[in-house]
């Protein structure tokens, strides 16, 4: 089977390049290769390569540049996969869009489902949920909504608390925002589980929950740093410029109802992540 990656130098891209290529024929491009908000190149690489999937996972997901930057955010997540979807209609490609938690508001106190409808506060979850639309609309398609990403390619909350443990600082970490952290390596093996499943919206993260300050201070605790070093804040007093979700934990029960097994709790996973990493 064909499969194109679009976002390939990220680092799900990466993952993604690495294990499908095991058994599929697999095109990843990265920006230089592919530029998704040019619709001509779009229609030309694809009609070319001619896949059966295109897993879209390309993105501009610099939450606060995105504030500053509101022209390239849509440019890239709202119109650029409008074309790529647009472009693998026209080739009878499936499409897999890699979406966002930060769709949601974050009002609610129980994980968000499927049907629950999307309220973006900042113009990422916006240009992000409007790609959604535009898949949809456009492909027989799939989006698949994660959750604070981290793996082994790339820049990442998590490889930012291991270098930080390094010295000798403290460290301030946001307390009131809540969600799952999600291993990219867990997040692609479910991508591939779901490549023959039927369309649809699918969300997809580590099971439980915790903030990004019980976040930071397990990375802490795994790697033998000195969690005491790191102090719970505010968001406000953070002073991020984006809004992002007080609550954002995704309900990940309609993987079953198609007999694919939810991921793991995400603190099994970060353990795995970081024995992986301290050993390379």
């Amino acid at each position: 089977m064909d499969i194109l990656i679009t976002g390939g130098e990220g680092q799900l891209g990466k993952n993604l390049k690495k294990k499908l290529s095991e058994c599929h024929s697999v095109h990843s491009l990265g920006k230089g290769e592919l530029d998704i908000t040019n619709k001509e190149q779009a229609d030309f690489v694809i009609s070319n390569i001619k896949p059966h999937i295109i897993i879209h996972a390309a993105a501009f997901t610099a939450v606060d540049k995105c504030e500053t930057e509101m022209k390239k955010a849509y440019e890239v997540n709202s119109i650029g996969t409008g074309y790529i979807a647009q472009a693998g209609k026209k080739v009878n490609a499936k499409i897999f869009y890699i979406s966002t938690d930060y769709v949601f508001e974050g009002t609610k106190r129980f994980p968000y489902c499927e049907k629950d409808n999307p309220i973006p506060i900042s113009v990422y979850g916006m240009s992000k949920w409007l790609g959604e639309k535009l898949v949809l609309t456009y492909s027989d398609a799939t989006v698949i909504r994660t959750s604070w990403l981290y793996g082994h390619y790339g820049k990442n909350f998590v490889k930012t608390m291991l270098d930080l443990g390094n010295r000798n600082k403290i460290i301030k970490v946001v307390n009131d925002q809540t969600g799952s952290p999600t291993y990219v390596n867990d997040l692609t093996d479910t991508i591939i589980q779901l490549l023959d499943k039927k369309s649809g919206i699918y969300h997809v993260s580590n099971s439980g929950s915790c903030t990004w300050y019980e976040f930071a201070k397990a990375i802490f605790e795994k790697a033998g740093y000195d969690p005491k070093r790191i102090f719970p804040v505010s968001t406000q007093e953070y002073g991020a410029h984006a809004k992002r979700p007080c609550y954002s934990v995704l309900d990940n029960q309609s993987l079953l109802k198609e007999g694919i097994k939810p991921l793991r709790n995400w603190n099994e996973a970060l353990a795995e992540f970081i024995r992986k990493e301290t050993k390379s």
